[in-house]
């Protein structure tokens, strides 16, 4: 009876173990049925095909499908591409929200402004030409004695300026005592004597000052007829002078012109009557301002300029003739009046295309489109627009190159390559021009020769700045900066293989600076900076700079 108790709990235990494994298994069965793993693979399949792509701010060509650090640079990559939707125009550029932010990308809404072209003049200050006299000998004679020496000399009208011998004024001096005494009964006589000194530009005061002394002068007394300085000294004490003969050259410069060269292509925004407001470089922190009174109909064939006449007071004589001065007229542009202006940066230009990125609306993430724009007058820092845009659009004024950019990696369409062509970069390739690969071997050099480089890399910097400002005048003006700076590196202090390394690159340097001096072409001018830009370059890299870390920059839009 016990052992039939034993075996009956014995397999009462059994059977539970039985039923819980059963249960385990059926459960199993249920969670990892074969359709739910099917399912769940093919939903992890498409996260990945629609996942984020990860790129360097630096080096956009990087792209990986998860987070990391930039085989190149080793900075974390950022997201560029989230799953998008199918609103999104194929041809748009899609940058996430923390790329736009390092990439510094910022957007500006389209209006309407007020355009106003910032017209900036340069030139000099002249002496008013009206205002300019010649004092002239009236009789001939000998220079006895000069009380004005020397040019710069400020004189008043009516002041002496020198004493003149002449024997035809003493003959005449006598024939007008002797007509005095018969001048009741020959009146004609008299007169015509008087009058003969009067033609030799005798006063009355001193015509009947010798009649009353009864003795002729044996000098007369030149005085000044206008009042300014004296620019011209023609004679010294002793000169036998004939009549008409320039003694001096006085300017009354109490107003003076300012002479201002305007290109061909700032002429039209020009008129008569339109305010100037003008700086002098020798008296920087005074504003001065006046009206252009003149415009030269005639364009001078070699410089290409015509001159515009802006006329101002000068009664505390601080503006002199020669002094160089800077001007600028702002010409309200009727005829744009219902154009867009928008922002310079926004506008990339090819020279045959002037484009835009214009966002895309109802996107979350920044999505932006390429745009042909029409180009109007440049405003200075901006642009009117003629065609392309319309009001409230919202387009990109900063970061402009790095969207750009983007979307020539991603074979869409951008400013180098309309049609959208996929542009295939490797991982780790850096374009950096066509030398780039020509590194130049260091070679130690004194620490005088360094510094001699440092100043000609100063003056290059200024060189490089001008450009910017795409202004000739002063891209002639920085590179005859540079001429001096080259001119003053000392070739002595080099021996050997610095030597003739210098002296090939000294080579290069000296031909694009004159080509840039020479030339009056701001397109014959770049390409030789571009020359000038690559020699320089070598010359730091193997040479180097005292004292300074410099980086080469370059263009990926230019070779």
């Amino acid at each position: 009876m016990k052992k039939n108790r034993k075996f009956k709990l014995f397999s009462n235990k059994y059977i539970n173990y039985s039923l819980l494994l059963v249960l385990g298994i059926l459960i199993g069965w249920i969670v990892f049925h074969p359709s739910k793993v099917k399912e769940d693979k093919h939903d992890h399949s498409t996260e990945v095909a629609q996942g984020t792509v990860w790129t360097c701010a630096m080096h956009p060509q990087i792209k990986m499908s998860e987070p990391g650090k930039c085989p190149i640079c080793g900075m974390e990559l950022i997201p560029l591409v989230k799953s998008g939707g199918s609103s999104i125009d194929p041809d748009a550029v899609h940058l996430s929200k923390e790329a736009a932010q390092l990439a510094n990308v910022l957007t500006t809404v389209v209006t309407k402004n007020k355009p106003v072209k910032e017209v900036r003049l340069y030139g000099k200050v002249q002496a008013d030409e009206r205002l300019l006299q010649s004092q002239v000998a009236h009789v001939p004679g000998r220079i006895e004695k000069l009380f004005v020496n020397f040019t710069g000399e400020q004189v008043k009208q009516g002041q002496v300026l020198a004493q003149i011998y002449s024997p035809e004024l003493i003959t005449a001096q006598q024939e007008l005592l002797e007509s005095a005494k018969t001048k009741q009964s020959q009146p004609e006589i008299y007169e015509a004597a008087k009058e003969k000194l009067r033609q030799w530009k005798l006063t009355d005061n001193q015509i009947e000052s010798i009649e009353s002394s009864s003795v002729p002068r044996t000098t007369i007394d030149i005085v000044s007829n206008t009042s300014g300085i004296v620019t011209s000294r023609n004679i010294n004490s002793g000169d036998y002078v004939s009549q008409g003969t320039a003694l001096f050259k006085i300017a009354d410069l109490s107003k003076v012109w300012i002479l201002f060269d305007a290109y061909e292509s700032d002429i039209q925004f020009l008129s008569k009557g339109e305010k100037v407001s003008f700086t002098v470089q020798a008296l920087p922190g005074i504003n001065y301002s006046g009206s252009i009174v003149f415009i030269d109909p005639v364009i001078d064939p070699v410089t290409r300029v015509a001159k515009v006449r802006v006329e101002t007071g000068n009664q505390s004589g601080k503006l002199k003739p020669e002094m160089f001065a800077t001007g600028i007229v702002k010409s309200s542009l009727g005829e744009y009046k219902n154009n867009f202006v928008i922002p310079r940066s926004a506008v990339l230009w090819t020279g045959k295309r002037s484009i835009v990125y214009v966002k895309q609306q109802g996107t979350e993430d920044p999505v932006f489109k390429i745009r042909e724009i029409g180009l109007g007058p440049s405003l200075g820092e901006s642009y009117v627009i003629t065609d392309g845009l319309s009001e409230g659009e919202e387009i990109v004024t900063s970061g402009t190159f790095s969207v750009d950019a983007a979307a020539q990696l991603e074979g869409k369409p951008s400013m180098m390559n309309q049609a959208g062509e996929k542009i295939n970069t490797m991982p780790g390739m850096v374009m950096t021009g066509e030398n780039a690969s020509e590194i130049p071997k260091k070679i130690e050099v004194s620490m005088d020769f360094k510094m001699q480089l440092n100043n000609l890399y100063d003056r290059y910097i200024l060189l490089k700045n001008s450009f910017i400002l795409s202004e000739g005048t002063k891209v002639t003006e920085a590179a005859k900066n540079a001429q001096s700076a080259l001119n003053e590196v000392d070739m002595s202090l080099l021996s050997g293989e610095a030597h003739t390394k210098w002296m090939k690159i000294l080579s290069n340097l000296n031909n694009q600076l004159k080509i840039i001096v020479s030339t009056g072409k701001l397109e014959d001018q770049r390409n030789a900076f571009s020359i000038f830009n690559e020699n320089f370059y070598k010359a730091i890299k193997t040479f180097g700079l005292m004292g300074k870390t410099v980086y080469y920059q370059f263009c990926p839009m230019a070779k």
